[in-house]
């Protein structure tokens, strides 16, 4: 079991604090937890410190998040680390924003914001116990840098063109270009050839699953 409680110090002396300090106490039953929460009550109220009660919680380890982390329960009921689902979310949500196909940016200028971003997510979340999750991941970011691709290539004879010139066939050159408006569908479509992995690490996009 784990217990959280978040306190915010020298609120009861007059003092105002300027973020809360987060707090975890592991318990193996969840009596124990229980036992621990009146505990430290008792004792935060001797410091006049007052805990957030809306964030504080008696629950199972892998149900709870603390700092962008969660766990979760490997073979053989092993506990390890993960990113929190709502950690994950945000992440996910701003690379969507800097890969918006509306902003009419150049690829090397996606990759430039990617890198700046993920270079830092990627070492704060270094410790997370979840290879294959960062490598679905990867595959994600790169589906979305191929969009990004197609999405500047626009006309269909433009399209048709740089197909093409990227090593696809005639009829698969032509299919693209006949529906360059479906750049999430068809970013699908020879992958490797619309936009190789080894030219989105030429351009520094970091791969989280190393």
């Amino acid at each position: 079991m784990r217990r959280e409680s978040h306190v915010r110090f020298g609120e009861g002396a007059g003092v105002q604090s300027p973020r809360a300090t987060r707090l975890n106490v592991y318990c193996r039953s969840e009596r124990a937890a229980k036992d621990a929460m009146v505990t430290l009550k008792r004792l935060y109220a001797r410091l006049r410190l007052r805990v957030n009660e809306s964030k504080s919680a008696v629950a199972r380890a892998w149900e709870r998040k603390f700092l962008g982390f969660s766990f979760w329960v490997a073979p053989g009921r092993v506990i390890r680390r993960r990113v929190a689902p709502q950690a994950l979310k945000k992440m996910k949500d701003r690379v969507r924003q800097i890969t918006s196909r509306s902003g009419g940016r150049s690829l090397q200028a996606v990759a430039a914001e990617l890198r700046e971003y993920l270079t830092g997510w990627k070492e704060y979340f270094q410790l997370a116990e979840t290879p294959n999750a960062f490598a679905d991941l990867d595959k994600w970011i790169r589906h979305r840098l191929r969009a990004v691709r197609l999405k500047q290539w626009k006309r269909g004879t433009t399209a048709f063109r740089a197909a093409r010139a990227h090593g696809l066939s005639r009829d698969a050159a032509a299919m693209v270009a006949g529906h360059n408006r479906r750049w999430w569908h068809y970013a699908r479509l020879a992958t490797h050839l619309i936009l190789p992995t080894r030219e989105i690490d030429a351009l520094g996009v970091p791969r989280l699953g190393r």
